[in-house]
Order: structure tokens, then C-alpha cells, then sequence
């Protein structure tokens, strides 16, 4: 079967893409794949590392574009090279994850006649997804709180693909010996994604030096472009490392507790994990939509919130130190966490692309 798989833009986007993809290149034989992203953005570089076939195309972004007759414009020229390269690739089904450059690939598909399924990551519908919806065949959601947005026959909520890595992951608590940390010692986590947070990181110098006092470790990730400023006046201890990245999926698993923002993406892994986490949702995306997954979370006990405007040093840290001295409540947040995910997402997800395109399915391990 041949699927062309649309998405960009985030990580929030790339990341389940790219597990669907590799889903269907272990499990299915005769699958084909090929991508359609940005050509200015991240994706530029991480699908064709992982050996994918990609192309880059031009796209409008209304959430940023001043002169909104100029995005249109942009749109159209776009949907028209789409249409092109639809029509040579001729796919059975194109799968969009979200991202404005979506929006051209996706109708050109179904200008073309050629089934068509959008996966929503957050809560709260992007202005992409929600506009799509009306075209599409089917809409695969996460969080029962997006179904709204979408036309109710087409919606399935099937999770994150994201969320199925966990079948193949193996916990190793001696994992922070990595960092030079004692494994005897209970572990905080603490990630304001790849990027990281300005606004946070002048929070936690003082969150940091306090926990030099603890008995627990932190592990601390300031974000790429932040790690030489923040470390100007900053010093480790035995028990604080601080970091510019990690691998934040293996990482999440082999801790005690993570301190995170409440992105799609990251809240699937950590309930696929099962792992406890205190999130600070980050103002500063579209419809407050971080804040909705956390809170979907904490209803379910599977997680606490701290919003930022909330945030200093005396919050974190009494809330850190309430969960990680309770044993039982790391436990209850794990376990509650792990009931609300969906392991066998990517899987699940392949069968309703199978039965959309109307080929019987067919697995192999």
C-alpha cells in the first residue's frame, strides 16, 4: 500500500508521523511512504535521516501571516504543485498530522479522489485540522475533548502513535548513572521541550540551587539554544545536572517524576509510560491548548498542574517535594496515567487506514 504521510512544522506533528511510518515499515511488507513537509522547517532534516523519502513544499501560516490575501495566494500555488505531485506519487490514502502544510496536500487528495485521514493531537482542534475535518474520511483523535470540532461520523479515538514506542521500551533506573547521578537516589526530570523556556529557565535557578539540599536529583534541560547563558552563573552538584537536550522518551521512563510542559506529544508518552508528571502548560500557543491536555490529566489523577503565572521557586518545589516523598501517590499518578493510554495506537490506527481504503489487513511481526 502506498501512503503519503503529510505533517510539519513541530515536533508535536513530526514525532506521531513518524511512528506511524515506522509501524507500517516493520509490520507491513508492502507498505510504501512518503512524506510532504515544510521546506523551511525542522522536518527538513529529521525525515530524511530516519531514511524516509520527503519533499518540501512552500506553505502559508495564517496563524503568522500579516497580509492574509498573500497567504491565500500562497495556498492556491501550493495546492497546485500538490496536485502535481499527489497525481505522480498516486498514493491509496494521505494521512495528515497537523500543520499548516497540510492544508494543500490533504485537498489536493480529495480533488483527487484519494481516501483521506487527519490525526489531531491536542485537545483542542489546530485551525488546520479543524478545517479539514469537513473533507476528510476519517479523523483519529486523542482526547475525547477534540471530538467536537470534527463531523461525528468520521471521528475514532485511537490515540497517539506515539504512545505504541512503549512496547518496545526497557526501564533501566540505573540510566541517570549516565549524568553522574546516584541511582539510589530518587530522580526528577525537568523539560520545557527540545527548545526549552526563557521564561522558565529564570525560575529555576532558584528551583535549582535549592535542590542542592535535597535528597533527590534533578536533571535539568534548559533547551538547545539556552544552555551557554544559563550556565554563565550556574554551577552542578552531585546531585544537579543540567543539560542542553536528551532523549526525552527514554529518559521519562527510567525517572521518578517529570517537571514538563503538557504538549500533545509528551503527555501520550507519559501516559503510555506511565509516568507521574507536574506540567507548566505554556501560555503561549494557540487556545491555551497545553493547558487542556494537562488538565485532562489532572482530572484523571494521572498528573498535577502549575500554570506559569503561577510559578516560583516556593510552588515548584513544595509541590515536587509532596509527590516525590509519597510513594504511594507515585504510584497512583503512574498507574492512572498508564489507564489512560493507548499502546496499541499505531497499530490500531494502520487497521483504520486498511478498512478506509477498503485492502484487507494484513500484520507481520
Amino acid at each position: 500500500m502506498k501512503v503519503l504521510i503529510t505533517t510539519g512544522g513541530t515536533g508535536g506533528h513530526i514525532y506521531p508521523a513518524i511512528a506511524l511510518a515506522d509501524e507500517l515499515k516493520k509490520h507491513y511488507a508492502n507498505s510504501d511512504i512518503l512524506f510532504i513537509g515544510n521546506s523551511d522547517r525542522m522536518e527538513t532534516e529529521i525525515i530524511p535521516a530516519l531514511g524516509y523519502r520527503f519533499i518540501g513544499i512552500e506553505a502559508a501560516r495564517f496563524n503568522e501571516a500579516n497580509n492574509k490575501l498573500a497567504a491565500l495566494r500562497l495556498l492556491y500555488r501550493s495546492y497546485k504543485k500538490c496536485i502535481g505531485l499527489v497525481s505522480e506519487y498516486l498514493p491509496d490514502v494521505v494521512v495528515g498530522f497537523g500543520g499548516y502544510v497540510t492544508v494543500p496536500v490533504i485537498m489536493a487528495a480529495v480533488k483527487l479522489g484519494i481516501k483521506t485521514v487527519i490525526h489531531e493531537q491536542n485537545s483542542i482542534a489546530g485551525m488546520a485540522n479543524k478545517m479539514l475535518g469537513h473533507f476528510v474520511d476519517k479523523v483519529v483523535t486523542v482526547y475525547p475533548e477534540a471530538s467536537p470540532a470534527f463531523p461525528q461520523n468520521k471521528v475514532v479515538c485511537l490515540g497517539n502513535p506515539r504512545e505504541s514506542a512503549v512496547n518496545d521500551f526497557h526501564k533501566d533506573k540505573l540510566m541517570v548513572t549516565e549524568y553522574g547521578l546516584d541511582a539510589a537516589r530518587k530522580t526528577v526530570l525537568a523539560v520545557m521541550g527540545s527548545l526549552g523556556s526563557q521564561s522558565v529557565n529564570e525560575k529555576m535557578k532558584e528551583v535549582i540551587n535549592r535542590v542542592k539540599e535535597k535528597p533527590y536529583n534533578l536533571i535539568y534541560v534548559t533547551g538547545k539554544n539556552n544552555y551557554d547563558e544559563f550556565m554563565k552563573d550556574m554551577e552542578e552538584s552531585d546531585n544537579v545536572k543540567i543539560l542542553p537536550y536528551v532523549d526525552q522518551f527514554r529518559l521519562a521512563g527510567n525517572v521518578n517524576l517529570i517537571v514538563s510542559r503538557a504538549g500533545a506529544t509528551s503527555c501520550c508518552e507519559y501516559m503510555a509510560l506511565g509516568a507521574p508528571a507536574i506540567f507548566i502548560p505554556s501560555p503561549y500557543v494557540p487556545n491555551n491548548h497545553q493547558f487542556i491536555n494537562a488538565k485532562s490529566m489532572l482530572d484523571n489523577g494521572a498528573a498535577m498542574l502549575l500554570e506559569e503565572k503561577d510559578l516560583t521557586p516556593d510552588n515548584l518545589i513544595s509541590m515536587i517535594d509532596e509527590v516525590i516523598n509519597d510513594d504511594e501517590k507515585l504510584r497512583e499518578m503512574g498507574e492512572k496515567a498508564r489507564a489512560m493510554s493507548h499502546p496499541n495506537a499505531a497499530e490500531d490506527i494502520v487497521k483504520l487506514i486498511y478498512e478506509t481504503v477498503g485492502k484487507e489487513y494484513e500484520r507481520t511481526e
